[in-house]
C-alpha cells in the first residue's frame, strides 16, 4: 500500500506506474482517493477546531459560575452539549471516509522498480543467465509420475478417494527424497545465517490482507469455515505476520528467517497434462527465505536471496535459469521479482521452481511494521525467496538425473539424508 501523501504529491507518477502495470481500469481511483483525503483532512481539521473550541469554552464555564454569571455559564454549557453532537458526526463521517480511502489504497499497486522490463503478462518475462547447461540425453524421458510409480513412489488414485483431485500419496524412496530434500534445505539456508523456524500455518484475514492481494486471496486461499482463519499458501503469510504491529530497533535488522511449511492452495482453473502430477497440487511443503530490512538494503539482499536458490540446486546438479517477472507478471505488492526455473529435459524447456520478490514497504505499511531510527520511526522493507516448493524440486531431481536403465541418481548433497542411497532403481 502506498503512502497517501506520496500518492498526492506524485499523482502522474502513480497513474504511469499503473499503465505500466496494464490496469488501466485502476487508474480513476488515483483521483478518487485524492479527493477522498482532501475531505478526510478537512474534517480532521474541523474536528480539531471544535474540539479546541471545547476546551475554551469548558475553561470559561467554571470562571462564570464563580462571578455568579450562571445564565450564561449555561448558555456555554449548552455549546458544549452542540459540539459534543457535532463531533459524533464528525468523527463518524472520518472513520467511514477513512476506511473508503485504506479500500480503495489497498487496490492500488506498488510502484515498480525502474530495472523492471515492461510487459503484459508471463509471456513476456526476461531470461537473466542460466547456471549450468540444458542438456537432453539421447534416451526417453518418462513424465514424473510415471517414475515416480515404476518406484512405486506415488498413489494419486488413493488421495483422489481420500481428498480429490490435487492430492496425493507419496511412498518409500520417493517420500524419503521428499524429505531429504527439505532438510537439506533446511540446513543449506542454517548455514547461510538464516534462523530457521516453523510458523503457524493458519492466520487471520487481517495478516491475509497485509501480505498480497484481494486477488491473490480470492485465487490462492483456504477460508476455515465460521473462522476468521486461513490456511497459509506459504510461510511468508505467517512469517512477515509475526512482526504485525511491532517497532523493530534498527540495529536488529536485518532480521533474516528460513522457514518451513506445508502450504495449501485453491490453484483455480484447468491445467494441461503438464500441470498435473506433482507440478500443481493444492497440499505441498515448502522452505522459504524472509528478510525484513532497512529500505536502503532491499535491493542488496534481493540478490543475495535469489542466488541462494540457485547455488542450492546448483549443488544437487540441477540446471537452472533466472528469469526477470514484467511489469504485467508483478502481483501488486511486488517492486520487483524473478523466477528460477529448471530445465526439464523431457519438455525441452524450462519450468519455475522458485520466486524471489522484494516488496519495499507494501506489507510492512499494512501490518505497521516499522523501525525505530534516530530520525524518527519508519517502515522496514520486506522480501520473500523460496528455496524450494518440494514437488517441483523433486520433478527436477526426477527428470536431470533419469538413466537409461530407468533409475534415478541421488545428488551427493542428498545421500547423507537417505542413508549413504546412491541412486533410486524400480521395484
Amino acid at each position: 500500500m502506498l503512502d497517501i501523501k506520496f500518492v498526492r504529491e506524485n499523482s502522474d507518477l502513480v497513474k504511469e506506474n499503473i499503465k505500466k502495470k496494464f490496469q488501466e481500469e485502476k487508474l480513476p481511483l488515483v483521483d478518487e482517493v485524492i479527493k477522498l483525503d482532501e475531505k478526510i483532512r478537512e474534517l480532521k481539521q474541523k474536528g480539531d477546531n471544535l474540539r479546541q473550541e471545547r476546551n475554551t469554552i469548558s475553561g470559561e464555564i467554571g470562571a462564570l459560575f464563580r462571578e455568579k454569571k450562571n445564565d450564561e455559564a449555561n448558555a456555554k454549557k449548552e455549546r458544549v452539549v452542540e459540539i459534543n453532537k457535532e463531533l459524533v458526526d464528525v468523527e463518524k463521517e472520518e472513520d467511514e471516509l477513512s476506511e473508503n480511502l485504506r479500500t480503495k489504497m489497498l487496490v492500488i499497486p506498488q510502484m515498480i522498480d525502474d530495472s523492471v522490463p515492461i510487459g503484459k503478462d508471463d509471456s513476456e518475462n526476461v531470461e537473466i543467465e542460466r547456471f549450468g547447461e540444458p542438456f537432453v540425453p539421447d534416451y526417453e524421458i518418462p513424465y514424473h509420475s510415471d517414475i515416480c510409480e515404476s518406484f512405486n513412489g506415488l498413489d494419486k488414485e488413493s488421495a483422489g478417494r481420500t481428498s480429490g483431485n490435487g492430492f496425493y500419496y507419496l511412498m518409500g524412496d520417493i517420500a524419503r527424497l521428499h524429505e531429504a530434500v527439505i532438510a537439506y534445505a533446511r540446513d543449506f539456508m542454517i548455514s547461510k545465517g538464516f534462523t530457521y523456524c516453523i510458523p503457524p500455518f493458519m492466520i487471520r484475514s487481517d495478516v491475509v490482507t497485509g501480505v498480497m492481494s484481494f486477488t491473490e486471496m480470492e485465487n490462492m486461499m483456504y477460508k476455515i469455515e465460521n473462522e476468521d482463519l486461513y490456511l497459509i499458501g506459504t510461510s511468508e503469510h505467517s512469517m512477515i505476520g509475526k512482526f504485525k504491529g511491532q517497532l523493530i530497533d534498527e540495529k536488529d535488522l536485518p532480521i533474516a528467517m528460513t522457514s518451513y511449511s506445508p502450504c495449501f492452495r485453491k490453484e483455480v482453473g484447468a491445467h494441461g497434462i503438464e500441470e498435473r502430477g506433482l507440478y500443481r497440487v493444492h497440499q505441498f511443503e515448502k522452505q522459504e527465505m524472509v528478510v525484513l530490512c532497512k529500505p536502503e538494503d532491499a535491493m542488496e539482499w534481493y540478490n543475495k536471496m535469489w542466488s541462494y536458490t540457485v547455488e542450492f540446486f546448483r549443488s544437487m546438479d540441477i540446471s537452472v535459469r533466472t528469469l526477470e517477472c514484467c511489469s504485467g507478471d508483478l502481483a501488486d505488492l511486488k517492486v520487483k521479482s524473478c523466477d528460477v526455473e529448471a530445465w526439464s529435459p523431457r519438455q525441452q524447456k524450462y519450468f519455475e521452481v522458485g520466486s524471489c520478490s522484494t516488496l519495499g514497504d507494501a506489507q510492512a505499511r499494512r501490518l505497521g511494521i516499522r523501525m525505530k531510527t534516530e530520525n524518527g520511526n519508519q517502515y522496514v522493507a520486506t522480501l520473500n525467496n523460496t528455496v524450494i516448493a518440494s514437488p517441483r524440486a523433486i520433478i527436477a531431481i526426477l527428470e536431470q538425473h533419469y538413466q537409461k536403465d530407468g533409475s534415478v541418481i541421488i545428488p551427493k548433497v542428498l545421500r547423507p539424508y537417505m542413508g549413504g542411497m546412491e541412486k533410486i532403481e524400480k521395484k
